[in-house]
């Protein structure tokens, strides 16, 4: 018998405890042993629910228990989660988040700590929810030399855009009926200006260089200025837009960015939608994979939490080794990277040719007091140059 202790019983927590509960069998065929919640941590008493004998509030008492052999920890944020999870690991428990923030934040730190303790800390739900990503670049893909990662890593701006592109909604619109259905939260900022994914790319261009990605180095952009008007432009081009979270390997090092971005119909990320995020992959044997499926959610989330549980249970009495460092990496500079960009403008034609050379004009009848055009392939430094000399920019959003 292994006994477990839950710190955070809301969305996640009581998820993790539910499938613990409901699948115990196929659990204990999988992992060896029996499991057993004995503590849940949480501020809240939970009178009334079956699970209010197992509550406590201290997190001494579970750090001091030595029957507690595992440790979940699914409340969120750096604090106090990091002095939590460092108080478990040190008193030789191994530890399982689907915290991304942690994560980003403290994960080389608790990786170290974990070897150090012959424990683990492992944190598989912490950036596709449900998706298989950070198993398959730690252990299954290892021969490889991941050159690109891009994905759609959050479902509450992937479901915005969706709206936004089948219904012709503005933002406002959208974000509000977001929130109705509980896709997005009161404050919504983290997940709609890009920060939610500026910290799930940082924890996987970590993995995929072996060193600490600090995610206040990536260029962030999020969706609040994505506009009807520009889902017009790209159903003309025949595209989508979906904001990317991306990481690509170059002779300068890892270029890493969030943003909105143009997507082809025939790239496998264009038919990713709603609430559905995906992670794809470049290696350089592999060539092109994609990881798919719920992103998010209750039931989701907790089943890759309870997978990194039975993970543990099967590896006790062994560190399972994870190549991150804590030596941080420097990112190369993003304005280095090249692409097309797609550009609304109230400038005339001959001006943008002046300006930028030979475009591709895109014409949409309905919009005749502005104009969108498309570069040639040049780098962000470049077309930021070239587009402060432009009488009008309305907006801009790369291809991919």
């Amino acid at each position: 018998m292994v006994k477990v202790a839950v710190m955070g019983y809301g969305t996640i927590g009581s998820g993790v405890v539910e499938i613990l509960e409901k699948n115990a069998a196929r659990i204990r065929k999988t992992s060896g042993e029996d499991l057993e919640v004995k503590y849940v941590l949480d501020v809240r008493e939970f009178e009334g629910d079956p699970i209010h004998s197992k509550i406590v509030h201290d997190y001494q008492i579970i750090a001091k228990d030595p029957e507690i052999r595992v440790v979940v920890e699914t409340m969120g944020g750096v604090e106090p989660a990091y002095t939590f999870v460092k108080a478990m690991l040190e008193a030789g428990k191994h530890v399982t988040t689907s915290n991304k923030a942690l994560v980003a934040d403290k994960g080389a730190e608790l990786i170290a700590l974990a070897k150090e303790k012959n424990v683990n800390f492992l944190f598989e739900a912490s950036v596709g929810g449900g998706i298989p990503i950070i198993r398959p670049l730690m252990s299954s893909i290892t021969g490889d030399e991941i050159v690109e990662i891009s994905g759609i890593v959050n479902g509450t701006t992937n479901y915005m855009l969706t709206k936004m592109t089948n219904e012709g909604l503005a933002f406002d619109e959208v974000l509000k009926e977001a929130q109705a259905k509980g896709y997005a939260e009161k404050d919504p900022t983290a997940d709609v200006e890009g920060y939610d994914a500026c910290r799930k790319i940082a924890i996987l261009t970590s993995i995929v260089c072996g060193q600490q990605v600090n995610y206040q180095d990536i260029h962030t952009e999020g969706i609040t200025k994505i506009t009807p008007t520009d889902i017009m432009y790209a159903k003309e081009m025949g595209r989508a837009i979906k904001l990317l979270a991306t990481s690509r390997q170059t002779n300068d090092g890892y270029v890493a960015m969030v943003a909105p971005f143009l997507i082809p119909a025939s790239h496998p990320l264009y038919n990713v939608n709603d609430v559905f995020n995906a992670i794809f992959v470049k290696g350089n044997m592999l060539g092109d994979s994609m990881f798919y499926g719920s992103g998010a959610g209750k039931l989701p989330t907790a089943s890759a939490v309870v997978g990194d549980i039975v993970d543990m249970v099967k590896h006790m009495n062994m560190h399972i080794t994870l190549n991150w460092d804590a030596e941080p990496v420097t990112l190369a500079d993003y304005k280095t990277n090249e692409t097309r960009f797609f550009v609304r403008t109230k400038a005339s034609k001959e001006e943008i040719s002046n300006t930028f050379g030979k475009v591709e004009f895109v014409d949409i009848e309905e919009l005749a007091d502005e104009i969108g055009f498309v570069t040639e392939t040049m780098s962000e430094s470049a077309y930021e140059e070239k587009a402060a000399n432009l009488s009008s920019v309305l907006q801009m959003i790369r291809f991919h």
